[in-house]
Order: structure tokens, then C-alpha cells, then sequence
């Protein structure tokens, strides 16, 4: 073999002949296009199959107008929800060490483990007519299960695992060293996440935020469970397919999953986006000469300092 060629393989780090790379390649491509590609282009055949009056009529709807109201509720309430504690839990496990640590980190991924169904069936043995609240819920008139407080419910459940999975790996890889600098240089603890931590994992948090919407509005086994089904009312989106499928419309069953179809392409678009804004900046980091130490009367976070 030519050293050239030689050389060529140990910069790719692989001795494989280039055939195989290109098999690979063709395979993975072939893979995308068959289980991704193709099934995406046949939701929005089907849906634009009696043309475009057909199928804006079937967004026009009332119960699809219903239905898509009620995601984006359901959507809003959870997402900022999830937020809020995905930070909380990152910041305990990444930057503290407590006893139940372990524990902790676990029932973050709880929800990855447990069946989206099994979920729902939670909720409802909980707050049900016959489960452990039902009675008390019931002598107060508040409706928890077949109305939208479960449905939040169960999405929150679903999907508080994104952020925080997203946050922890990113904090624990960049330590406690430049929050413990602003606290030696006067920073309070709001003080230090604004200006500190939180530029660090903005990326971090944008991919987890993302994916926790997507999921969110797209969640279908737990939602159905506690929704009740009820047509206008508690149906989401994929609900809403579902019920327009089994009742052999169609063409307004993939027009309403092309929305969803839509905010898939969307997701992937942002975060497509924010990946390579991250990049740029981690590039643009690097690029920059090292700066001289700060003085601490001169910092921005020195006791008396204003912000």
C-alpha cells in the first residue's frame, strides 16, 4: 500500500477499504429516506389528496380548532413548568454532592422508563372517581381526571425529563470553578446564575427546551388516558387523528397530522439552527487571546457593584 494512502486512512482513523465507507453511507441514507423521508412525504400526499379546499376544511373545523387550542394550553403550561424544575434539578445534582443524589438523578429518568399509558393510569388511579382523591374531588366539584388539569398533568409527567437530561452532563463537564470566582467576587446566588451560569448552558437549555415542546404537543398514550375522549372538549391533536381516522375521514385525519408533521420539521429546523449558533460561539471562544486577570474592585459582580 502507498504511503499516501496510508496516510489518508490514519487521518479518517479507520483501516476499512473506502468501499465500505461508502456502503455505510449508502445504507444509512437508504435508512433515513425509508423509515423517515417517506413517511413524512405520504402524510402530506394523503392530506393534500382532495386538494388544498379539502383540506384547509378540515383545519377549519371546530373540534380540530378545539384540539389545536388545547395543545398549545397544554404546551404553554408544561414547557415552562418543566423549565423551571429542569434547572432546579440540574443545578442540585450537577453543582452539590447530598445524600439521595443517586435517587434523585433516577427518578429524573423515571419517565423515560415507565410507559407513557401506564402514566395515565397513574393519574387515574390518583385522581379518578374511585381512586385515592376521587371522593374529595368530587364532594368539591374540581374534575382533575377527563378534563384539561390532567392532561397537563400527565404531559408534565411525560416530558420533565428533556431539560433537565439536557443540563446536567453540560453542567457537570464545566464545574463549580467560575460560579465559585463570582462569589469570591461578590456576586449574590441570583447574581451568579443571570451572569453566570445561565450563559453557559443557554445552548444546553434551548435543545431541551425544544424537545420538551415537541413532545409535549405531540404525546399521545398518557393524554389518552386521561382525557376521556371527549370530542371539543380533551382532545389534542394526535387525539384528534386518531378519532378522524377511525372514523375512515382520512383525508382530515393526515391533514391534522400534517400540523404535527409541520411542527417536527420546525423543531428540527431550530434546533438545527442553535447547534450551529453554539458552534460559532464555541469557535469564536477559542479564537480569543487570554485575558488578564480581573481585579475584584474592578468586577461586576464586586459587593456595592450595580446591575
Amino acid at each position: 500500500m502507498s504511503r499516501p494512502r496510508i496516510i489518508r486512512r490514519a487521518q479518517a482513523g479507520t483501516t476499512e477499504p473506502v468501499w465500505v465507507k461508502y456502503s455505510l453511507i449508502g445504507l444509512a441514507l437508504a435508512f433515513i429516506f425509508l423509515f423517515l423521508v417517506l413517511p413524512l412525504a405520504a402524510v402530506f400526499t394523503e392530506a393534500l389528496r382532495k386538494g388544498w379546499s379539502a383540506y384547509w376544511e378540515a383545519l377549519r373545523e371546530p373540534d380540530a380548532w378545539s384540539a389545536i387550542r388545547l395543545t398549545l394550553i397544554t404546551a404553554a403550561i408544561a414547557v415552562p413548568m418543566n423549565l423551571v424544575f429542569g434547572i432546579a434539578a440540574a443545578w442540585a445534582i450537577a453543582k452539590y454532592e447530598f445524600k439521595g443524589k443517586a435517587f434523585l438523578t433516577t427518578l429524573v429518568d423515571l419517565p423515560f422508563s415507565v410507559s407513557p399509558v401506564v402514566a395515565g393510569l397513574i393519574y387515574v388511579l390518583m385522581f379518578g372517581a374511585q381512586g385515592w382523591f376521587g371522593p374529595w374531588l368530587m364532594s368539591h366539584d374540581i374534575k382533575i381526571v377527563f378534563a384539561v388539569p390532567g392532561i397537563v398533568l400527565a404531559t408534565i409527567f411525560v416530558t420533565f425529563p428533556f431539560i433537565a437530561r439536557e443540563l446536567i452532563p453540560l453542567m457537570q463537564a464545566q464545574g463549580n470553578e467560575e460560579e465559585q470566582a463570582a462569589i469570591v467576587l461578590g456576586a449574590t446566588g441570583w447574581q451568579t446564575f443571570w451572569y453566570v451560569t445561565l450563559p453557559n448552558i443557554k445552548w444546553g437549555l434551548i435543545y431541551g427546551v425544544i424537545l420538551c415542546n415537541a413532545r409535549a404537543m405531540g404525546e399521545f398514550g398518557a393524554v389518552s388516558v386521561v382525557s376521556g375522549h371527549i370530542r371539543g372538549q380533551t382532545n389534542t391533536l394526535p387525539l384528534h387523528v386518531e378519532i378522524l381516522y377511525n372514523e375512515y375521514q382520512s383525508v382530515a385525519a393526515f391533514a391534522v397530522a400534517s400540523l404535527l408533521a409541520l411542527l417536527a420539521l420546525v423543531t428540527l429546523l431550530i434546533k438545527s439552527v442553535a447547534e450551529w449558533r453554539h458552534e460559532r460561539d464555541v469557535k469564536a471562544i477559542a479564537d480569543l487571546p487570554p485575558e488578564r486577570p480581573i481585579a475584584a474592585g474592578n468586577s461586576p459582580f464586586a459587593i456595592g457593584a450595580t446591575h
